[in-house]
């Protein structure tokens, strides 16, 4: 396999997705394209000894993280996410990671790239912990308002996400609402609700944002506003819950003993809850694999989204998701 990594992308760019790249070239078989100024690239990859099976691709323009994304789009076609997005178009990679501007990541790889067949608009996927294991959540950000076919597709492209990332062989498929009874929840979601039960998977109904994370489902589908909104609220509670148990671990002497005694519980719970795990977000839907990383990504983070790239085309889910679209039960016209 190849997997393209965005050189020029986030917040500590080159020197991050280099040594990303660096960790996930020696834990995994495959050639990892570096996209970006060669000689800024180049560089790094010298404070490493120059790794074998690390190529580097030119791309003499950068989207900045603050840009516009329509200015970005339009006149830095010889961009790095350009650059990327075309080498999954042309078969030279087979997926994309990148640190660098979501907006422009998102709007580069749907018109380059292309989406897969059956499929309308793709969705950004996050996997979250729950009490019980992971649970696949999508659409969380890249469809604000979409119709009720498209959350239909949403689901049937996470249930073969969680069978081959998650290792589920029925997936439980919710969606989110504001109750559990089919009744609840506005037009979109009612809707949306019908169809999916006619599908050929395990749809369980209706899911409220507490149930998440009792692991009541293994992929919930949202409308990219919802699912935003979710996501950020939970990233926020979990650097909350952090700094409040760290000040309390250090409040008084008996806290700190309490802490030190606590460390190993503690680390433990971090590692399941951290964002680094899986890397990023995963643009579904479009050809090739694109892992969207969050801008301050750590080069650990950057790895494992790497290695999320290359299992998911070892397990071929592009066509997977096609065939499992083709055989859809179509929405009533809206």
């Amino acid at each position: 396999m190849k997997i393209a990594v965005d050189a020029m992308g986030g917040d500590h760019a080159p020197r991050n997705p280099v040594d990303g790249a660096v960790l996930a070239a020696a834990q995994i078989d495959a050639e990892i394209v570096l996209v970006g100024d060669e000689v800024a690239v180049g560089a790094e990859l010298g404070r490493h000894g120059n790794p074998s099976g690390i190529s580097v691709v030119h791309a003499e323009e950068v989207i900045g993280m603050d840009e516009s994304v329509a200015t970005g789009v339009r006149r830095k076609r010889k961009s790095s996410i350009h650059v990327g997005a075309r080498l999954v178009r042309s078969g030279d990679v087979d997926g994309f990671v990148s640190a660098g501007n979501t907006g422009a990541v998102m709007a580069v790889t749907k018109v380059i790239a292309g989406t897969l067949q059956g499929v309308d608009r793709p969705a950004l996927a996050v996997v979250l912990p729950t009490q019980t294991g992971r649970v696949i959540v999508l659409d969380v950000g890249a469809n604000v308002d979409p119709k009720s076919q498209h959350l239909v597709q949403f689901g049937l492209i996470g249930d073969q996400l969680a069978q081959q990332l998650l290792g589920v062989s029925r997936p439980r498929i919710g969606l989110l609402s504001i109750g559990e009874e089919a009744v609840k929840g506005n037009e979109l979601v009612r809707s949306a609700h019908r169809v999916l039960a006619e599908q050929s998977i395990d749809f369980i109904g209706n899911i409220e944002a507490r149930d998440l994370y009792r692991g009541s489902a293994d992929v919930v589908v949202s409308d990219g506003f919802t699912g935003n909104i979710l996501l950020k609220t939970s990233e926020a509670a979990v650097e909350t819950l952090r700094v409040l148990m760290r000040e309390e671990f250090t409040r008084t002497v008996a806290g700190r003993l309490g802490g030190l005694f606590a460390r190993g519980a503690f680390q433990r719970l971090r590692g399941r809850v951290d964002y680094e795990e899986f890397g990023g977000a995963l643009l579904v839907g479009v050809r090739g694999l694109t892992v969207i990383s969050h801008g301050r990504s750590t080069p650990r983070a950057l790895s494992n989204a790497i290695k999320l790239v290359g299992d998911y085309g070892r397990h071929g889910l592009d066509h997977r998701v096609e065939e499992a679209l083709a055989n859809q039960v179509a929405a009533p016209a809206e």
